[in-house]
Order: C-alpha cells, then sequence, then structure tokens
C-alpha cells in the first residue's frame, strides 16, 4: 500500500471516530442532526477555547469526557469481557 493511501486511511478513521463522539454524546438526536447547530456549536466551543476561560472549559469538559469514558467502560465490561465498546 502506497504511503499516501495509508495517511487517508488513518484521516478517514480518525474523521469516523471524531463522528462517533457526536453520536454518543447524543449531540445528533438532541438536535434533529440540524448541521448547522452541530457546526455552531462546535463553533462557540472552540470561541469558548480561545477566550480567557479557556483553560477552565477545558478542564469541566475533560473530566467530563473522561467519566463519561470511564461509566462506558464499566458498563461495557460487565456486559461483554472483551472490552470496552468506546475508544479513547
Amino acid at each position: 500500500m502506497r504511503a499516501w493511501q495509508v495517511e487517508r486511511r488513518k484521516r478517514t478513521r480518525h474523521l469516523i471516530e471524531l463522528g462517533g463522539l457526536v453520536v454518543t454524546a447524543g449531540i445528533v438526536e438532541l438536535t434533529g442532526d440540524d448541521r448547522a447547530t452541530i457546526l455552531g456549536a462546535l463553533l462557540w466551543m472552540a470561541d469558548k477555547l480561545q477566550s480567557e476561560d479557556g483553560e477552565h472549559a477545558r478542564g469541566v469538559w475533560t473530566t467530563k469526557g473522561k467519566n463519561a469514558f470511564e461509566a462506558a467502560s464499566a458498563t461495557h465490561s460487565k456486559t461483554d469481557p472483551t472490552g470496552p465498546a468506546v475508544r479513547r
């Protein structure tokens, strides 16, 4: 396989994983799959991260995300011994 193909597959996998986070967070259902709303929320998040409150927001969001990953991992490991469904 050529180098550009390997890089393209890595990028595709990365984008799919990011999309999975949007679905896992319930954003698709909460917005009715409205792409403008989802993009607007992401732009608001980027603005927040660039503001003087950015480090605080990052800390809060990181803690919340880690807790969600741990909860998903604990739930999945109780039902399936092969491991968590949520990737880190």
